[in-house]
């Protein structure tokens, strides 16, 4: 099965941006569905997007629409997340997950996870 490796997490000014990236390997990325999530502290792990094996299909959730957008790069076999306009209610540990062929958006559905990047906003 796939391995998953996030990076680009960082302390980060409210309204700021920041760009998350996924690295796969270990498997053929194209078979895998992804998505980011994220724990704040005392609260449950909680969808924020997925992207098909194709990459057209992307819901979001409510909370980052029109903020973040979720990306896949198959030929570099990654995963992106651009957060824009960031707030402190998205501090969170964020985490990328791939599960085989679907794209559900509750994170218990997927059982291969990354180790997860901290994301910070100061206000």
């Amino acid at each position: 099965q796939v391995q998953l490796v996030e990076s680009g997490g960082g302390l980060v000014q409210a309204w700021g941006s920041l760009t998350l990236s996924c690295a796969a390997s270990g498997d053929t990325f194209s078979n895998y569905a992804m998505g980011w999530f994220r724990q704040a502290p005392g609260k449950e792990r909680e969808f924020v997007a997925v992207i098909s094996q194709s990459g057209d299909v992307t819901p979001y959730a409510d909370s980052v629409k029109g903020r973040f957008t979720i990306s896949r790069d198959t030929a570099k076999t990654t995963m992106y997340l651009q957060l824009n306009n960031l707030i402190p209610g998205d501090t969170a540990v964020y985490y990328c997950a791939a599960k085989l062929l679907l794209a559900p958006t509750c994170p218990i559905e997927y059982n291969i996870w990354g180790q997860g990047t901290q994301v910070p906003v100061s206000s």
